[in-house]
């Protein structure tokens, strides 16, 4: 179930604000297409001035149509995207692991890039002029989905892909508030440690120590978004950290702020 922006904000930094001045819309993929893709995604907006709303990404890619169409590997940095005027764009967000069968190579090839689809996804690229002139004519997001959707549907492989299993334990790292360690979830995989450090470097295209901390920090900024207070040492305990002191120093190093501040202003 692809779950509303209001009940999951996870990625967008200081939510409440941000909602303020776009719309971020969510839709399912069909099935079949859902082994590889965990929503369609629509932000518009429409605004006097400059935004810039700050985001850190999920360990995924996505595809973005909005006067072009590109491939965005895992980006490792928290980054800022400027909004201004009126416009909308639509993204295909993969699930951890879902573009290595359509990329080909290793997802650490593109990590931290932004590419043409063309170059990155040339089986999606004749789809792009249809999906730009629909985001430009004010179609309901659900077509443009479903058009997306339908482009992508005749590319899914048959087979299981082998970067499907490493799917599952990054999907398991993500809601399994248990797994704290690289040795925990490497266990649950039935895999050595290094066997899945390569495997998340091949499908995923970053470490599973990234992944891990990625949603410990999640987890944080979500806490203080939707709280009137916090209990940062109590949080720290839950999330696995050795004090809150810990927390402090990866959390302001990830998300640019410490986290009490980040809580007054969300």
């Amino acid at each position: 179930m692809v779950e509303p922006v209001e009940r999951d904000s996870r990625g967008i930094l200081h939510p409440k604000a941000g909602l303020r001045r776009f719309e971020l819309t969510r839709f399912p993929p069909s099935p079949g297409v859902d082994r590889f893709v965990d929503r369609y995604w629509l932000v518009s907006w429409d605004l006097p001035d400059v935004y810039e709303q700050h985001v850190l990404v999920h360990p995924v890619v996505n595809v973005v149509f909005d006067d072009v169409g590109t491939v965005t590997g895992v980006r490792t940095e928290r980054f800022t995207r400027r909004l201004s005027g009126r416009g909308r764009a639509l993204g295909v967000m993969f699930r951890p692991g879902g573009f290595r069968p359509f990329l080909g190579r290793p997802l650490s090839t593109i990590t931290d890039t932004v590419r043409p689809v063309a170059e990155e996804f040339p089986a999606l690229h004749p789809a792009e002029p249809a999906v730009i002139a629909a985001l430009k004519d004010d179609t309901d997001g659900a077509e443009i989905a479903k058009l997306v959707d339908a482009a992508l549907a005749p590319l899914v492989p048959d087979e299981r892909q082998p970067s499907e299993d490493t799917t599952a334990l990054a999907e398991l790292a993500a809601r399994d508030r248990n797994l704290r360690r690289v040795e925990d979830l490497a266990a649950r995989g039935g895999l050595s440690v290094r066997q899945l450090q390569r495997a998340f470097a091949d499908h995923v295209g970053v470490s599973p120590k990234w992944v891990l901390r990625r949603y410990r920090i999640y987890d944080a900024a979500e806490r203080a978004a939707r709280a009137e207070s916090v209990d940062w040492a109590a949080l720290a305990a839950d999330l696995g950290y050795a004090d809150q002191a810990h927390l402090t120093r990866e959390f302001t190093a990830v998300v640019g702020e410490p986290p009490g501040r980040y809580a007054r202003h969300s």
